[in-house]
């Protein structure tokens, strides 16, 4: 087997593969052995039909298609190989010439892994700007942690901004409840605007065990349309923050 590349641009090659018929001729054999398994001629049990009785019958042409589609991959494996070929997309092949008992030229064309020059990274300058962390920064941070070990305490108050409410939300259309519009013992922050319009606007001032129904829109509903949804307040609760001092600082 012969085989020469041809760069066609910077990620991509031409492979041409020259062979010769005794390097093909493994795959024939296997070939007429596969299509003798295949085949049903009376007289003959399957895998024992004679060469000259499948060309006569299948073709040779057959056989040839058949050895060649099973070789290429190897051949063209072989090929990229021995040129140092790194593929990394699927080949195109064309067969180009094809000459029973003696050769077979074929040309496969395929992306390969560019070649990548890097610089002199030790005479590359880099200026990094100094961080400047202020006290605010800080404050910020600690702050940040305070909450997130932060817990909530039910108290005996109306619910107000920044208080944390446990709910439960039922919506309804023209008097109907809406299918999957029912939700228990939610989780809120009063203010944070995070669920419905309107809902902040009705916990404000409401009392443990109270109802109360306010209009919005809903998923799903066109502009300018409404449905209503009736919050009760089952619980108000405060968020105590840690203390800064050694026990939070090893929290």
């Amino acid at each position: 087997m012969k085989s020469a590349v041809e760069s066609l641009s910077p990620t991509r090659v031409r492979i041409s593969i020259d062979v010769d018929f005794k390097d093909l001729e493994p795959h024939v054999q296997a070939a007429y052995q596969t299509i003798s398994e295949r085949v049903v001629i009376p007289g003959f049990r399957k895998g024992k039909v004679p060469r000259q009785m499948i060309d006569q019958r299948v073709g040779r042409g057959t056989v040839l298609d058949e050895a060649i589609n099973n070789a290429l991959p190897v051949f063209y494996s072989q090929a990229a190989r021995e040129n140092d070929v790194l593929v990394v997309g699927r080949p195109s092949v064309d067969i180009k010439e094809l000459k029973d008992n003696e050769l077979v030229k074929f040309e496969v064309e395929v992306d390969i892994r560019p070649e990548i020059k890097l610089p002199d990274f030790s005479k590359i300058d880099i200026k990094v700007d100094d961080v400047s962390v202020s006290d605010k920064d800080i404050d910020e941070q600690v702050d940040s942690l305070r909450i997130r070990f932060g817990t909530l305490t039910a108290v005996e108050k109306d619910a107000e901004t920044g208080d944390f409410v446990t709910i439960d939300l039922v919506a309804r259309v023209d008097g109907k409840e809406v299918e999957g519009g029912t939700a228990n013992d939610i989780s809120y922050e009063v203010g944070s605007n995070r669920m419905i319009d309107g809902l902040d606007g009705a916990l404000v001032g409401m009392k443990v065990g109270e109802k109360k129904t306010f209009a919005t829109q809903l998923v799903g509903m066109k502009e300018g349309e409404t449905g209503e949804v009736e919050v009760e307040l089952k619980a108000v609760k405060k968020r105590e923050l840690p203390d800064l001092n050694d026990d939070f600082a090893k929290l």
